[in-house]
């Protein structure tokens, strides 16, 4: 599993990108004609889903102090 740390404004724009994202997905699930195609969209738009219910808990925004030894990615 891979950890953020994302401060509030960030974790703000990560999250409007990935809805925007979900929106074009979804107009682009409507139009898709091989059924493969379409399943594979629907796959990524659950994963982006599930993406933006856990960076809007609670517990993901919470600020800990960071460890100068430990970079940041």
């Amino acid at each position: 599993m891979l950890k953020l740390d994302l401060d509030r404004e960030e974790r703000e724009v990560l999250v409007d990108l990935l809805e925007t994202n979900l929106a074009d997905l979804r107009m682009e699930i409507g139009d898709s004609v091989p059924l493969a195609y379409r399943d594979m969209l629907r796959k990524k738009k659950k994963v982006l889903e599930k993406t933006v219910a856990c960076l809007r808990r609670e517990r993901f925004l919470r600020v800990e102090p960071m460890d100068p030894k430990v970079p940041r990615v």
